[in-house]
């Protein structure tokens, strides 16, 4: 009987005091730019929050009438400003909220065609113009996403130079953050998007981080990516992605 009741007072400690003896949750963070990568993000319980990250909540209720739409954050800047870094960093202060996915505008690169395999590959593809982006895909993905519904996000391989025949399955988001050098460009995405940010970075260091990535993770050499840079991704930042800033909510400074 004593022992019964030694463990009652302790429910009732606990259930007075929620935080004792919480361990911290953790999350499963999807990026679409890099399916097979899944990174756990510690989150730590708060008093007075409701966590459902073991779970996904409803999106539609008993009427059969959906619930409330995503809500939609759009990242654009320069390559290599640190816009998948400012993406991170929303996810970590997000917290407690369950399923944020991070839509990469890399995935909706065009399937290309032999010709332009042979201008990619020989550094003479302008990835960085408009219309290298399958921007209505792109669109009705994020549409989909954000209404609550399925969609199949194209996967895109930066080695091969082409798009995939295998997608990525996407679901149920709560909270969708889109980044890319032109996710601010098309009039049809600024329409989701329910906050918008362009991330400003300088040049010098753009080209640096950009030079190192592209070495590094891309098997580039210095003197295609310098050449890469110097004909297509400088004029297409002064050209198409640094006049977007006008359209953010705001505009946030790279660090170094």
């Amino acid at each position: 009987m004593q022992n019964t009741e030694g463990v009652e007072k302790k429910k009732q400690a606990q259930l007075l005091d929620p935080s004792s003896a919480r361990p911290p949750l953790s999350r499963s963070i999807t990026n679409t730019l890099n399916p097979s990568a899944r990174s756990e993000v510690l989150l730590q319980a708060k008093k007075n929050t409701i966590l459902t990250s073991h779970g996904r909540p409803p999106w539609y209720g008993e009427d059969g009438k959906h619930l409330s739409d995503a809500f939609v954050i759009g990242i654009a800047g320069g390559s290599a400003s640190g816009k998948t870094h400012v993406a991170r960093c929303i996810v970590q202060a997000l917290g407690s909220i369950p399923t944020v996915v991070i839509l990469s505008q890399d995935s909706f690169y065009k399937r290309h065609s032999p010709e332009d395999l042979k201008l990619a590959f020989a550094n003479r593809y302008d990835f960085d113009h408009p219309d290298a982006i399958d921007m209505p895909l792109f669109a009705s993905c994020l549409a989909d996403l954000k209404a609550g519904r399925q969609s199949n996000i194209p996967i895109y391989s930066f080695k091969d130079h082409q798009r995939l025949d295998e997608t990525k399955y996407l679901y149920g988001a709560s909270i969708i953050i889109v980044e890319g050098i032109l996710a601010l460009h098309d009039p049809e995405l600024r329409s989701l998007y329910d906050l918008k940010i362009f991330v400003q970075c300088d040049s010098d260091l753009m080209l640096a981080r950009r030079i190192r990535r592209d070495v590094h993770e891309r098997g580039r050499s210095v003197e295609g990516v310098l050449e890469q840079y110097l004909r297509f991704v400088k004029p297409a930042y002064d050209n198409f992605v640094q006049p977007t800033s006008r359209y953010a909510d705001i505009v946030s400074f790279s660090p170094v």
